[in-house]
């Protein structure tokens, strides 16, 4: 069974920091397409950012210049380094992994920043 576990969310002051982990059990993780999406009440679900296999980086036009995207194939895991926070970056945060034959999903992890 695959699984997907995010971590690292939380309350943080509008400026801060906060990076955002998901391990991933899959077996081929090392050549899935993997991101991240958020999704904030009333709104539609959205990708923040995603990563290719082959290295491949795409940022939502809100979040480039302050979120990176990264993934440790040997570890299973991918990051969200988000800087530079605003409250309009508040809401679930979603692992999305693109599988060979399925796509999956973690549970999500609340991000609330505060003005």
């Amino acid at each position: 069974q695959v699984q997907l576990v995010e971590s690292g969310g939380g309350l943080v002051q509008a400026g801060g920091s906060l990076r955002l982990s998901c391990a991933a059990s899959i077996t081929t993780f090392s050549r899935v397409t993997m991101g991240w999406y958020r999704q904030a009440p009333g709104k539609q679900r959205e990708l923040v950012a995603s990563i290719t296999s082959g290295g491949t980086l795409n940022y939502a036009d809100s979040v480039k210049g302050r979120f990176t995207i990264s993934r440790d194939n040997t570890k299973k895991t991918m990051y969200l380094q988000m800087n530079s926070l605003k409250p309009e970056d508040t809401a679930v945060y979603y692992c999305n992994v693109q599988g060979l034959v399925h796509h999956y999903w973690g549970q999500g992890t609340q991000v609330t920043v505060s003005s």
